[in-house]
């Protein structure tokens, strides 16, 4: 038997790639793959196992299911629309996540400068001043709880 003739259980796939049956039988309902029924058993073909790396891999790189179905529908009618539509939203999430990656880069370095800013005034001795005002207020904050009873 070819791979292309081979069929798969829902057990088989799930261990395979990872991910639970129920999991595929989500994809299932919202119509990414399509298994193909022996009594109460799904069975996968060769083209569902596909359609499942490609759900994974889009799913991977943060694109959501109504992508993924778009892409995938498109495979029946047009490969080569399927891969420029492909392309298009890859390159688009690329864009994506670049935009990110420097947002958190942005945030990492505030944080370091606050992480120093931080650093420098702990290393410094408590100034006179400073105590001198803490232990006043603290006094008073005393004399009025005191006479609050």
């Amino acid at each position: 038997m070819s791979n292309v003739d081979r069929t798969y259980t829902i057990s088989q796939l799930a261990r395979e790639f990872e991910v639970t049956p129920r999991a595929l039988r989500f994809y299932e309902d919202k119509g990414l793959l399509t298994p193909r029924r022996e009594g109460l058993n799904r069975v996968y073909s060769h083209r569902d196992r596909g359609r499942l790396q490609l759900i994974l891999r889009g799913k991977r790189v943060g694109l959501s299911l109504i992508e993924i179905k778009e892409i995938l529908d498109l495979y029946k009618v047009d490969q080569r629309a399927q891969a420029q539509t492909a392309l298009k939203k890859y390159k688009a999430r690329i864009v994506e996540l670049e935009r990110q990656r420097e947002d958190v880069d942005a945030a990492i370095q505030t944080l370091h400068i606050g992480i120093r800013q931080i650093e420098q005034f702990l290393a410094k001795p408590a100034a006179p001043a400073a105590v001198g005002a803490a232990r006043a207020f603290e006094q008073e904050a005393k004399k009025r709880l005191e006479n609050a009873h």
